[in-house]
């Protein structure tokens, strides 16, 4: 019982038939004593109270992680009748996968009505890989991708229904919502189909616990893990399953001494991140306590666009503009107002455009620590910002980007001449105009209206940031985890960033969600099932919110109710109460409780479709 693989109830019944030397027991003890995994799994053969009422049903998989990778390994051994327990550390699910913004990759789900094809998309991620790449696995996160979207669409219920070109890519392939941010609406809709298995004895989910180790039976295999509670009892617990599936994420985010980082990029340390601060390399530290070995943990992608908050200018933690705001036309501009790179080239590239601003840099191309982060100015033009509306809005509130009327008050916000930038614009209008600029540019959106002076710009400041870590335990196109010999550790798989070598050198935006989806489907589809349940035809039924006659509200009652502890909310004329939802928010508490007793309608829309509100049943509905 102290290992978590039966409760103590069921311990005493056994101790009991023990003591009365049930001869059963007796001979499945002297054969299995040093193997409890074993033992529990044929206890139900010798028949009787015993086998019935002490055995718990040991899981098929443990998966570590609630990310896009862990929740779609979790989903797909629960489809196919599976039994899993699914391990967070933080309160939250969700991790970084929350935050994604600019969508996900896939070719073709539209019959290549854009020119693409499969072999452009493998091309277009090998030349973003360079040296590094890595043919097997590219192969497999390329082929399927048009899988992995449509089971995103078909199975979790995601509209990605956007298509956009970005940076690095030949052709538009990366899909996100019409309504709400890519990664908000993955999230919140694959949790929710993943929490529909929480009564049907087939999955448990347990938050605040962070693994410590894993269990390894004397062939090596992995066969469980070992956790610990972070909800403040520290209490411990031993957990088994034939399979173990790490999906934990990178490490941006740790700076402590002796962390990946310093040990791998030390120049990097003093570096911004859009990671979230649970980015610590957890999963790679347990996989290397094993023996698996690692690839490209020097591969740390720097993307060239994290917003600064003018509120919080000095943060660590940033936000990420990702590639849409420049795929859509955002033109990027230096401090004396001049532009100085193509705007849709890959991370790498206009990284090293803005590193290069800094004389050490651009003699040494190694960045130093000791020097200031550089800033820029990212600015879309009215008919740009058009193309990323909900982007667009969401930042606004935030106030990372500004409303600015005109190119002279844009100029005076960039604290630079209005000659100057009156002069690279029109450039940029003449360049657009003929197809190509200086920089090898040819694809051009969103240009500025030829009336300067009456276009409506939005702008905001950029630096780059830690944004993805390239490198991490060492897996075959299954998956499966490798040892530092090349030989696959029984029991041990790994999806999504805690992984390296899908992406080589550097990751095309919009590959990090493909890759959580595509190699999560692979890990969640081979994991072997004991005893499968009934499968797809009866699975949980998601059920609507109940359909009640609410009480007509006015806003003066939704004010009443605006602390931490009593949170109503007013959106799209409903009032609902977020209270207990609050904490559960993927993106954290925050956004929520800024907002109790007032209507957050535009905030929401901003981030989220409407179809997400189906699970919370009204207060009441909002006098017109």
């Amino acid at each position: 019982a102290n290992q978590g693989m039966i409760d103590e109830q069921a311990e005493a019944r056994l101790v009991k038939q023990a003591f009365q030397r049930n001869p059963e027991l007796m001979v499945l003890s002297k054969h299995y004593a040093g193997d409890l995994r074993k033992f529990f799994n044929f206890l139900p053969n010798i028949g009787g109270a015993v086998g019935d009422s002490a055995r718990t049903e040991e899981p098929d998989a443990i998966v570590v992680g609630t990310g896009l990778a862990g929740l779609t390994a979790t989903l797909n051994i629960l489809d196919r009748g599976g039994r899993v327990v699914l391990i967070e550390k933080e309160h939250r699910m969700g991790g970084n996968s929350n935050k994604a913004s600019s969508g996900i990759n896939a070719c073709c789900p539209q019959n290549s009505t854009y020119g693409d094809d499969l072999d452009t998309f493998r091309k277009d991620t090998t030349r973003s890989a360079s040296s590094s790449a890595k043919p097997h696995l590219i192969e497999t996160l390329v082929d399927n991708s048009e899988a992995a979207v449509n089971w995103l669409k078909s199975r979790v219920g995601v509209d990605l229904s956007v298509l956009a070109q970005l940076g690095g890519h030949g052709h538009k392939r990366t899909h996100r919502p019409n309504q709400g941010m890519v990664g908000a609406e993955i999230i919140f809709h694959i949790s929710r189909a993943v929490k529909s298995y929480s009564n049907s004895g087939a999955l448990k989910i347990m938050m605040d616990t962070k693994v410590e180790s894993l269990i390894r039976n004397d062939k090596g295999s992995v066969i469980g893990v070992h956790v610990v509670s972070t909800d403040g009892d520290n209490s411990t617990e031993a957990i088994t399953a034939p399979n173990v599936v790490l999906a934990t994420g990178g490490f941006a985010s740790d700076r402590s001494p002796g962390s990946y980082l310093e040990k791998y990029r030390p120049e990097l340390m003093k570096m911004p991140a859009t990671a979230g601060e649970y980015s610590t390399g957890d999963g790679i530290t347990l996989g290397s306590s094993v023996g698996a070995g690692l690839v490209d943990m020097d591969k740390i992608q720097v993307h060239p666009t994290g917003w600064v908050d003018p509120s919080d200018p000095t943060n660590p933690g940033k936000v990420l503009a990702g590639e849409l705001m420049r795929g859509v036309g955002g033109i990027l501009f230096n401090s004396k107002g001049e532009r100085f790179c193509n705007e849709l080239g890959t991370r790498a590239y206009v990284t090293d455009k803005m590193f290069s601003h800094d004389r050490y840099y651009n003699e040494s191309k190694t960045w130093n620590i000791t020097r200031d982060i550089p800033v820029f100015s990212l600015v879309l033009s009215s008919s740009a910002a058009e193309g990323a509306r909900k982007h667009v809005d969401h930042y606004l509130n935030k106030g990372l980007l500004r409303k600015i009327e005109g190119v002279e008050s844009l100029a005076n916000w960039m604290n630079v001449p209005i000659s100057d930038l009156l002069g690279t614009l029109r450039q940029y209008q003449r360049d657009a105009k003929t197809g190509h600029d200086e920089w090898g540019k040819t694809s051009f959106f969103g240009v500025p209206a030829t009336d300067l002076s009456s276009e409506t710009f939005f702008a905001g400041t950029v630096t780059p940031v830690l944004h993805y870590c390239m490198g991490g335990l060492t897996i075959d196109k299954y998956g499966s985890v490798i040892d530092e010999d090349d030989n696959v550790i029984p029991g041990l798989h790994a999806a999504g960033e805690v992984s390296g070598g899908v992406h080589g050198d550097n990751r095309l935006g919009g590959n990090s969600l493909l890759e959580c989806t595509v190699f999560g489907s692979i890990v969640g589809k081979k994991i072997p099932i004991k005893s499968a349940r009934t499968q797809q035809a009866n699975r949980p039924a998601l059920s609507p919110a109940a359909s009640t006659d609410t009480p007509l509200l006015t806003m003066a009652d939704v004010e009443k109710h605006n602390t931490d502890d009593d949170v109503w909310i007013a959106i799209h004329g409903k009032v609902y109460d977020l209270t207990d939802f609050a904490e559960e928010h993927p993106a954290g508490p925050e956004s929520i409780l800024e907002l109790a007793g007032k209507d957050g309608t535009e905030e929401f829309a901003a981030v989220h479709s409407a179809g997400i509100l189906d699970d919370f049943d009204p207060v009441g509905r909002i006098e017109n």
